[in-house]
């Protein structure tokens, strides 16, 4: 799970151990002190500012120096006591132009008069259209405290995304019209620069991976594997392509990648279903087909997440239950599998789709709570669909039948419950693939991330 560094500052003009008439501090340090307690527990990384802020030159200088940290992507401004909002608000409008974020939050409670100091500055900012969120919550509230997080690890994903490139190998697989993607739009929108390479280039590299090194990497891969990791030159070969696909990303220093798998490379050489299940048990963004709104999806859930990313088709989808099977084409990370369904092996087995086979993973996921979601886009305006679900392994009795459902039962499978109208779900989808994370957080970090990025979240 991705670490986000995050500023903290007190802010308020009735400070320095100041009173009010009872006799009593206008800043509660307890209080404060229980704050950043709650934020740390929550995960967040808390860079200090030691000075209460209040004048026009205090808050020039405190935001100046978290300008100034690369790693710090959001300022969580705390209301000691009330202020006067005009003495922060160039500052605080001069940080947000960079496109990091601003957290305001305040601590209910009548002592110090803190939401007096909140409200002010809240309203403030809205008038002259600084984007920030505002936060009313107690730090033992754990709500607030989730809601404030989430803000800053999208906050964090914004930027790790800024100035960073993902690549293409090859060109749209499948025919897909709902994965493309306007590499301007990407720029305008995320800082993200989309870039291509030809698959010969990762064939040449495949093939020049040494007997040593394809040893080396049967003996790193085996141990996720509850069977022995097959002999022969179909194996070798999807092993090859994982290494490839490993040295490319970092020599290009790409922070993701999509590939075309098949019509081409998938039928000239290798179906890529295992080397995309090591990368994404590497946690490490990707997706297949050129469908860039998939990669992104699954690049967020992988950083955010407490566990690698699934991406497969909804294949089936029961609406008086509200179960759907998600069934992909041989790709999985072999760590998400259960007891039920250990990880092993399975070719590729559709000669339409990928006629040279290759290597497939076969499991049955674990169970846990998380979320579905999938970038997309409407008449050209990117929207996100997210619902939150519960992962469940069938009886054993029963897993055997449930596979065979299908067709195909060697692919590997999840079982999902959604926690969501799913008459609203089907409207709301936008592909064949849904991406499952790990972790009941993601939910809110998605729709933080989409507030401030300009996606429209299709919250179901």
């Amino acid at each position: 799970m991705m670490k986000a560094r995050v500023g903290f500052v007190v802010y308020g003009v009735h400070k320095d151990g100041l009173q009010d008439p009872m006799g009593q501090p206008f800043i509660d340090e307890q209080l404060v002190k229980r704050a950043k307690a709650a934020l740390t527990d929550a995960g967040l990384e808390l860079v200090e500012y030691p000075l209460v802020i209040a004048s026009r030159a205090e808050a020039r200088a405190c935001l100046a120096q978290f300008k100034a940290e690369a790693e710090v992507e959001s300022v969580v401004l705390f209301s000691g006591t009330w202020v006067w909002a005009a003495h922060l608000a160039a500052a605080l409008r001069d940080y947000a132009v960079t496109g990091r974020r601003l957290i305001l939050w305040t601590h209910p409670g009548s002592q110090g008069w803190r939401p007096v100091g909140g409200l002010v500055l809240h309203g403030g900012l809205k008038e002259i259209g600084v984007p920030h969120d505002w936060v009313y919550g107690a730090a033992d509230e754990p709500a607030a405290v989730a809601r404030l997080a989430a803000a800053a690890r999208a906050a964090a994903m914004k930027g790790r995304l800024n100035q960073s490139v993902f690549g293409a190998f090859g060109g749209r697989g499948m025919g897909q019209t709902c994965g493309v993607a306007d590499p301007a739009q990407w720029m305008r929108q995320f800082g993200v620069d989309l870039d291509t390479r030809d698959t010969t280039d990762l064939l040449r590299v495949a093939e020049a991976i040494t007997p040593a090194e394809l040893r080396e990497a049967r003996q790193a891969i085996q141990p996720l594997f509850a069977e022995p990791i097959p002999e022969g030159v179909t194996a070798d070969r999807s092993i090859r392509l994982y290494l490839a696909l490993r040295q490319i990303i970092q020599r290009e220093g790409w922070a993701g990648y999509t590939i075309q798998s098949f019509p081409g490379l998938g039928d000239d050489y290798s179906a890529t279903c295992f080397a995309q299940s090591l990368m994404l048990n590497d946690r490490i963004g990707t997706s297949t087909l050129s469908d860039f709104n998939t990669l992104l999806t699954v690049k967020l859930l992988s950083d955010l997440g407490d566990e690698p990313v699934y991406y497969g088709d909804l294949q089936h989808i029961n609406k008086a239950t509200r179960e759907i099977k998600i069934i992909g084409d041989g790709a999985c990370p072999p760590s998400l599998a259960g007891a039920l369904g250990p990880a092993g092996f399975a070719e590729h087995g559709i000669p339409t789709e990928g006629a040279a086979g290759g290597l497939s993973v076969k499991l049955v996921c674990k169970p846990g709570r998380g979320v579905l979601a999938r970038l997309g886009r409407d008449n050209g305006q990117f929207e996100m669909a997210i619902a939150r679900c519960e992962i469940f392994e069938p009886a054993a009795a029963e897993l055997e039948q449930r596979k065979l459902e299908c067709g195909i039962p060697f692919w590997p499978h999840a079982f999902v419950k959604v926690d969501a109208d799913i008459e609203a779900l089907l409207q709301a989808w936008n592909n064949e693939y849904a991406c499952l994370g790990y972790g009941d957080h993601l939910y809110g970090e998605l729709l933080a991330f989409c507030e401030q990025t300009g996606i429209r979240p299709l919250a179901l």
